[in-house]
């Protein structure tokens, strides 16, 4: 049945609806792959006993997150304290937040997130735990935290080298209890040899597992090292020492994790359906969905079970088509389904989640988390 959160735009919920009945563009997920995307990934990390703590920063549901949750995850993994809020809200109470926490306005809310859930937060400096300390004291709670250690994307985290010292320091503060590390292996994720991808991925977590065992030697806690995105996933849960992995998107799958990181085993799940409203030539034609429907900049969207069609350009409300074959009989007012180049991008770009089993509808999800970046 389809709940309450419905597009107020005009859909009845006394009747059996199809992909036909709603109007274009919309965001559809095919139920029945996701839920075997989640679990082949699910199994697949409970296969190399490391847990799987799914990131939320694409979907930005706790409906999902849940349905996750109830398919073997850990909990979330979140982009900023807004996502993590909203998850603890829906009832997904162990949520990491990979994502340095800084400001007061943002600690009072991390203070009442701990009264509520249980999240984890990320430091890489003593100025952002120090405050965080005094705040979590302040309230009268405790709130986890691990290191995050740059293992080579250069964007945030401690060197390897100064892990020990940070987590002595975070050990003795009041307020906050040490749980652990984390390190994402990003900058590996589209290296095109295997054999090097596996290799440098391997290098990289070894950092990881070699700052836990210090860690541990020195009689300091660290339950929790975590790492990894789809692009890797297959290949990091194979890793010594990790004990979750934060892959997400292969929920959706798209043409990014398909083409650039050589992920094949997962189906795609996600697409955009759109409407074909112009036909300026015999080889092409244009659709109502551009930019602001899909993201195109990693990956090129692929129009489904249509080789003769080739996603060509987009602006901000349009998509051009180049037609090959049989499709320069397309007429206006015919549909096509796109996959889109990346599905993360994509998501944000919509309010709801249409869902559908075959061609029947049978839910709308809300994107609750969305437009929250604070």
């Amino acid at each position: 049945m389809i709940k309450q959160f419905i597009n107020p735009t005009t859909l009845p919920t006394d009747t059996t609806l199809t992909k036909a009945d709603l109007d274009t563009p919309f965001l559809a997920i095919d139920l029945d792959k996701m839920d075997a995307n989640v679990a082949r990934i699910s199994q697949g990390t409970k296969d190399f006993n490391v847990q799987w703590r799914p990131h939320c920063k694409g979907h930005k549901s706790s409906i999902i997150a849940s349905r996750l949750v109830a398919a073997g995850a850990i909990g979330a993994t979140c982009a900023k304290l807004a996502e993590a809020e909203v998850m603890v809200r829906g009832g997904v109470n162990d949520v990491l937040i990979a994502n340095l926490i800084v400001g007061e306005a943002k600690l009072k809310r991390l203070a009442n997130l701990c009264q509520s859930g249980d999240p984890i937060v990320c430091i890489d400096h003593m100025d952002q735990a120090t405050p965080m300390s005094e705040a979590m004291v302040q309230a009268g709670v405790e709130c986890r935290v691990i290191i995050e250690v740059n293992i080579g994307l250069d964007r945030v985290g401690c060197s390897p080298e100064k892990t020990l010292e940070l987590a002595r320091q975070l050990h003795a503060l009041p307020g906050i209890q040490f749980a652990g590390i984390m390190g994402y292996e990003g900058h590996l994720l589209t290296i095109e040899d295997q054999d090097e991808k596996r290799s440098e991925i391997e290098n990289a977590l070894r950092l990881l597992a070699e700052n836990a065992a210090q860690l541990q030697a020195e009689g300091i806690p660290c339950e929790i090292v975590s790492c990894g995105g789809t692009g890797s996933y297959l290949l990091s849960r194979m890793q010594d020492g990790i004990t979750e992995l934060q892959a997400g998107g292969g929920m959706f799958m798209d043409q990014f994790y398909e083409q650039q990181c050589q992920v094949t085993e997962l189906q795609k799940a996600l697409t955009v359906t759109a409407t074909i409203v112009g036909r300026p030539g015999a080889d092409r034609a244009i659709i109502d969905a551009g930019k602001k429907t899909l993201h195109v900049e990693y990956e090129p969207a692929i129009v489904v079970g249509r080789d003769d069609i080739v996603v060509d350009r987009f602006s901000a409300e349009h998509g051009e088509l180049q037609l090959n074959g049989d499709a320069q009989q397309l007429k206006i007012g015919e549909r096509i389904e796109l996959v889109p180049g990346y599905a993360d991008m994509t998501c944000v770009l919509h309010d709801f989640f249409y869902v559908f089993q075959g061609d029947t509808l049978v839910d709308i999800w809300p994107l609750e988390a969305r437009g929250l970046l604070q």
